[in-house]
């Protein structure tokens, strides 16, 4: 079993998932997660937005959030045309696409992609480690349904992997110190009567935030320089840059 570096848990991403609103990207605009995801014609999903509606709403999305385009056993040529065109910063595959799928696509994209993969015993974990994918994201099956899987299942893995799967502001602070993910996704536990709610939005980023902040001051005091990256983050925050 592979140790985590310490660094890698004290600087975990945020991505809210399922936006489909122009008031949706305001929102995420606000709070400032590091990403954000769109569910792209999957009629069976009602956050589901077309290719058109994606492109429509990413004009209006700041540049410090990285667009994520979700597919589910999608052509690949409507996954290519949205990375290509600029629409998308990442792709995430959320079905059965096989390892010869991913192996395809990147050679016709040198931006990064995310396989889901529904976990419910060891071997899931095995067989997602061995993906091809830039990412991995470690989610209970059903994505979107906010339920979690058995969280004791994931060992120590420097592979960076995305956590999805029944995180909310309850939780989101033990996922992070215990699974250590590179990063944690967020979508029903973000919204209320099937829409995304910008106050627990704003609420997740800043738990995310805060923890980022102590980790940062926790260096500093220690001697070190905090990342770059990690000020840029607590933009806002109380603490005296040095």
């Amino acid at each position: 079993m592979q140790e985590m570096t310490v660094q890698d848990h004290s600087k975990t991403k945020i991505k809210i998932c399922g936006l489909r609103r122009r008031e949706d990207i305001l929102a995420v605009n606000e709070a400032k997660p590091d990403y954000c995801g769109f569910i792209i014609e999957f009629p069976k999903s009602f956050r589901s937005v077309t290719a058109d509606e994606v492109r429509d709403l990413v004009k209006d999305l700041i540049q410090e959030i990285q667009p994520v385009g979700v597919f589910v056993d999608a052509p690949m040529e409507l996954v290519r045309s949205l990375l290509d065109d600029g629409t998308l910063a990442l792709a995430q595959l959320h079905g059965q696409e096989d390892e010869s799928y991913i192996r395809e696509l990147k050679t016709y994209t040198d931006k990064p992609i995310i396989k889901a993969f529904s976990i419910k015993t060891a071997e899931d974990i095995e067989k997602a480690l061995q993906s091809p994918a830039d990412y991995i994201l470690l989610d209970q099956g059903g994505g979107g349904t906010g339920k979690t899987f058995d969280w004791s299942l994931i060992p120590e893995i420097q592979r960076p992997f995305f956590l999805a799967g029944g995180i909310g502001a309850a939780n989101l602070e033990q996922a992070i110190r215990e699974i250590h993910p590179y990063a944690v996704d967020l979508s029903s536990s973000v919204e209320t009567e099937k829409w995304k709610d910008p106050t627990k939005i704003r609420q997740v980023v800043d738990i995310v935030r805060k923890m980022k902040e102590t980790r940062c001051l926790e260096e500093y005091r220690g001697g070190h320089k905090c990342q770059k990256e990690d000020l840029e983050y607590m933009e806002g925050s109380t603490f005296q840059r040095h």
